[in-house]
């Protein structure tokens, strides 16, 4: 609340950054820092329950259990509510379904999602993000868990498109566990009449949208980073985008090319705000 009072105070427009799973706030850190000097308010506000740091989080697994994708959606829209300004919203990730669902609800002045998880309605189901997902799903009871990844895991879920040193540090510096709970939301949205995991595609307040997706992401390949652009590109009251960064996994957050996938969320995000 403390950052809000001093974004309202001032008139920088706000950018919001909502981390998917298996990432703390602290993800965005750079972003904040670059999105800062290119004029704009950064805001980096955790899931419900997020711990501070990564230590903290393998000390106390427990707080990410029970977290569903309606419940931190609101939780951002709770937030959001609090600026004086509509802001960008930048989310990657199961904060990239995010994005799009504050964004249906004309809370965003523009948006950027990266490698978004699907919503209703998205129906490619790659064998690669079967695998990914195959952690948490492989087991029923991990619906209600904070469920952490092995390297190895990470590694094919994450960071696969770096080499193995850069690998070892990205798991070591960012992983952290996370709630089972929007995974199984998200395999079974397409047949779940009363799913949160769905997006107001058409909604005429959505603003501008740019969906950025790793050329060798195993966890959100191409199939379905597309087939939500195909969805949300009916839009007909708002620019709809899409973009293919090339050699880039699902670790193009928070890996070496992190600067480029910044550089071209901010130049989307610069042509329709001030």
């Amino acid at each position: 609340m403390e950052e809000i009072d001093r974004i309202n105070a001032g008139d920088r427009t706000p950018v919001v950054f909502v981390h998917g799973l298996w990432l703390l706030p602290s993800s965005w850190d750079r972003w904040a820092a670059v999105f800062a000097e290119a004029g704009y308010a950064p805001l980096t506000p955790g899931w419900p329950d997020d711990p501070g740091t990564v230590a903290e989080a393998h000390a106390h697994p427990e707080v990410f259990a029970g977290k569903s994708v309606g419940q931190v959606a609101d939780h951002f829209a709770d937030l959001i509510g609090r600026l004086a300004r509509r802001p960008v919203v930048v989310g990657h990730s199961f904060g990239g379904l995010i994005t799009q669902m504050l964004a249906g609800r004309g809370l965003s002045a523009a948006s950027v999602a990266i490698d978004p998880a699907p919503f209703r309605g998205v129906l490619p189901l790659p064998v690669s993000s079967l695998r990914a997902a195959r952690p948490v799903l492989g087991n029923p009871a991990n619906f209600h868990r904070a469920v952490p990844l092995t390297y190895d895991q990470f590694r094919y879920s994450f960071a696969n498109a770096v080499g193995e040193d850069e690998a070892k540090e990205l798991y070591e510096t960012f992983a952290v566990p996370a709630p089972g709970e929007p995974l199984f939301q998200a395999a079974v949205a397409n047949i779940n009449p009363w799913t949160e995991v769905k997006v107001d595609t058409l909604a005429a307040g959505r603003g501008p949208l740019l969906i950025l997706s790793g050329e060798k992401d195993h966890t959100v390949p191409w199939a379905i980073a597309h087939a939500s652009y195909k969805k949300q590109a009916r839009n007909e009251h708002a620019v709809t985008e899409i973009t293919e960064m090339a050699g880039r996994g699902h670790a193009l957050t928070i890996d070496s090319g992190w600067r480029e996938v910044a550089g071209t969320a901010l130049a989307f995000v610069r042509r329709f705000t001030s």
